[in-house]
């Protein structure tokens, strides 16, 4: 079996920062059984100074230290390593607590006294998240290294010129439309504009524009509700919801009919749409880019 493109990272780490040291062994023992590797420290500030020096997966953090508060290390952690996981744990049952501690950005929460099973759940499901969300910045890093205007190699002085001014466009929130005959780069151009682009972190969405079905073709820009029409058994998302913030790459848009052309200059125009069969306006922020096939 080809495991080439499987991404493969290291044994995660795990900082746990609790005043009881039981609770920090017990921890420490649990997770080690699953292979992960685990440090702990009894304060807050050398807690930070750990994290500082450290490179850490996950951080288990008591919400109640002797020395700092634990939603100020929260806050601090999220500024200076704004791509760990965090759980926090309480003795002090509190729905409040657990909201703050959320919103500040903790993935997790645990109440004492808690199971080594909870503990271990709540580990696996943070540990897999920042797994996911890692792999997708390693693909989205590629992709930049792959796709962007420096890897586009070209000398004649149009070519040049096209270049300079796509390159001016590309951090813009413009709508951008490539014109081209069959063949001459404007999937490799729409890339490279999204890798330059202030939305190169954010999802981008390729739809080839010739394969719609004009009847069911609102349905799957802007999607419907259940009972919409005649075999609408659900709600479906459309296109633009699935890239609402990110980047929507319509090529070879020419295939829609004028109609359809001028139900998406609408969403181009206002940033918002109507899925089929609802009474609510949906908010649509994306940038688009398309294409058209010039014979």
């Amino acid at each position: 079996m080809n495991n080439n493109n499987h991404i493969k990272f290291p044994l995660s780490s795990i900082l746990v920062i609790d005043d009881e040291k039981y609770i920090c062994e017990g921890c420490k023992m649990a997770l080690e059984q699953k292979k992960y590797l685990v440090d702990f420290t009894l304060t807050g500030r050398s807690g930070l100074d750990l994290l500082e020096k450290g490179s850490y997966d996950l951080l288990l953090l008591d919400i109640i230290l002797p020395d700092l508060d634990g939603l100020e290390i929260l806050r601090h952690v999220r500024k200076i390593k704004p791509r760990i996981k965090i759980v926090i744990m309480t003795g002090y049952v509190s729905v409040q607590n657990a909201v703050d501690a959320m919103k500040i950005g903790a993935f997790d929460y645990l109440s004492k006294p808690f199971t080594e099973a909870e503990l271990i759940l709540s580990i696996e499901k943070a540990i897999e998240n920042k797994r996911l969300v890692d792999e997708n910045y390693i693909i989205r890093e590629k992709r930049f290294v792959m796709f962007n205007f420096r890897n586009i190699i070209g000398e004649d002085a149009k070519l040049i010129k096209i270049f300079n001014t796509i390159r001016k466009a590309a951090p813009t929130e413009t709508t951008i439309l490539l014109e081209g005959e069959s063949g001459t780069g404007k999937e490799l151009f729409a890339n490279a504009i999204y890798a330059e682009s202030q939305r190169a972190n954010k999802q981008f969405v390729v739809v080839d524009c010739s394969t719609f079905s004009s009847n069911l073709l609102e349905s799957e820009l802007f999607g419907h509700v259940k009972g919409a029409f005649t075999g609408a058994l659900k709600d479906k998302q459309g296109i633009f919801e699935v890239a609402n913030g990110g980047t929507l790459f319509l090529d070879e848009i020419s295939s829609l009919t004028l109609e359809a052309q001028g139900k998406l200059l609408r969403v181009i125009e206002y940033q918002q749409f109507k899925p089929v069969g609802a009474n609510n306006i949906k908010k649509a922020n994306i940038r688009i880019i398309t294409t058209i096939r010039r014979l």
